[in-house]
C-alpha cells in the first residue's frame, strides 16, 4: 500500500514538472495578480497595505485553480482512472496522493514566494510571518477541496469551466480566517485561533474531500 501510494505521488509530481503547467505556472499567475493590483488601486500605500493580506490570500485561492481541471480529468483521458479503480490501493489513497501531489507543485511554492511578494502590496512586516504561516496551514484545505470538485467534474467535457464554482463558495472559511490571522498581526492581538482554525479545516478538507473524491471516482458514468 505504501509503496503504491509513493508511486502515485512521485508519478504527479513529475508529471506537473514535465508539462510546465503546475507550479511553476501558478506562481507566474500569483506574481501577475500582485502587481497589477496595485496598479489599479493607485498610490495610495496605507489602503494597500491594509487589504495586503486579501490581496495574497485571494491569488493563492485562484493559482490552486490553475491546473485542478487536470486533476483526475488527465487519467479519465488516458484510462489511468480505470487502472486506479482496479487497483487494491483504496481510492482514498489514491486522492490523497494526488492532492497532496498537487499541494507540493501549487500550495507550497506559493507559501514560499509569498513573503517575497507581499513588499509588492507594502504588507507591513510584523504581519508576513503570520501570512505565510497562514497559507501554510491553509493552502492544504484548498487543494483537498478542489480535488474533491475536480472528482465530481472528471467525466464532464467542459468541467474545468464548472470547477471555480464549486471550489470558490468552499475555500470562503479558508479566506476569512487566512486573513484574520495577518490582521491579527497587524491589529497586536492573538493569532493563535485562526491558525488553529485554519489547521482544522485542513484536516477536516483532507477527511471529508478524500471521501468526497473517492465517492465521485467510483461512478464511472
Amino acid at each position: 500500500m505504501r509503496s503504491a501510494f509513493l508511486a502515485i505521488l512521485r508519478r504527479d509530481l513529475a508529471l506537473a514538472g514535465r508539462a510546465g503547467g503546475g507550479g511553476e505556472l501558478a506562481l507566474v499567475f500569483f506574481l501577475t495578480l500582485v502587481v497589477l493590483i496595485p496598479f489599479a488601486l493607485g498610490p495610495d500605500l496605507n489602503l494597500l497595505s491594509r487589504i495586503a493580506p486579501a490581496i495574497l490570500w485571494l491569488g493563492a485561492l485562484l493559482a490552486t485553480l490553475i491546473g485542478l481541471d487536470r486533476l483526475f480529468h488527465a487519467d479519465e483521458e488516458d484510462g489511468s482512472l480505470d487502472l486506479l479503480r482496479a487497483s487494491p490501493l483504496p481510492l482514498e489513497a489514491v486522492v490523497l496522493a494526488k492532492a497532496a501531489a498537487h499541494w507540493l507543485t501549487t500550495g507550497l511554492p506559493l507559501t514560499l514566494a509569498a513573503p517575497v511578494l507581499g513588499l509588492l502590496v507594502a504588507l507591513p512586516a510584523e504581519a508576513i510571518l503570520p501570512l505565510t504561516a497562514s497559507l501554510l496551514l491553509g493552502t492544504p484545505a484548498l487543494s483537498f477541496i478542489g480535488a474533491a470538485c475536480a472528482a465530481l467534474t472528471a467525466n464532464l467535457r467542459r468541467g474545468g469551466l464548472i470547477l471555480p464554482i464549486l471550489v470558490a463558495p468552499l475555500a470562503v472559511p479558508v479566506l476569512i480566517f487566512g486573513v484574520s490571522a495577518a490582521n491579527a498581526a497587524l491589529g497586536g492581538m492573538r493569532l493563535e485561533s485562526p491558525l488553529l482554525i485554519l489547521a482544522a479545516l485542513s484536516l477536516g478538507a483532507a477527511a471529508v474531500g478524500c471521501l468526497a473524491a473517492a465517492a465521485g471516482l467510483r461512478q464511472p458514468d
